[in-house]
């Protein structure tokens, strides 16, 4: 069994995280901080509706945990570093942490040991383009654009326009039911 999302239900997503984090913190200075990789994407996203707001000081960076990640040597044998940016002070600095799925936790495990290295914020939240559940670790979504009942052993597969040329999401069953 397959379900798809479309382009449109992707973007009502990210316009419920934004409306969100506005309400939550409009005209307060924040940094949206995108994981790499599509993480980075939907917080860009979510930036281009905030930046709509006059007077608001928000800050942008993306970062690559790839070195951080507690399953590094499965991944590949010759893993695609990229390259953290963040040219914003990280210390004292309120953050929202942005990632296209939240399901163990162990990417935002990840996240939070990468981004300790370049300060201590003042509050780090997390928002989540798809929140399916299925957790590992005590860590839960500040913000969710969808929640989507899955299995533990279904794939969820997210393809967004930058970096995959289209905007789907795909969940495939992996389980008998």
């Amino acid at each position: 069994m397959e379900h798809t999302l479309d382009a449109e239900e992707i973007a009502a997503g990210v316009g419920r995280l934004a409306a969100a984090i506005r309400e939550k913190h409009l005209g307060k200075p924040i940094a949206l901080v995108g994981i790499r990789s599509r993480g980075d994407e939907v917080a860009e996203r979510v930036l281009t509706i905030l930046s709509e707001d006059d007077d608001w000081e928000l800050s942008f960076g993306v970062l690559d945990i790839s070195l951080y990640r507690d399953d590094f040597e499965h991944l590949h044998a010759n893993p695609s570093l990229q390259e953290s940016d963040i040219a914003f002070t990280v210390e004292g600095a309120h953050i929202i942490l942005v990632d296209d799925v939240l399901f163990t936790g162990r990417t935002i495990r990840a996240a939070l040991d990468a981004l300790s290295d370049y300060g201590r914020p003042a509050k780090v939240e997390l928002a989540v383009l798809i929140d399916r559940g299925h957790r590992e670790m005590p860590l839960q979504p500040d913000y969710v654009g969808i929640s989507l009942d899955t299995r533990r052993l279904d794939h969820v597969l997210v393809s967004l326009e930058g970096a995959d040329g289209k905007d789907e999401v795909r969940i495939v069953s992996n389980e008998n039911p």
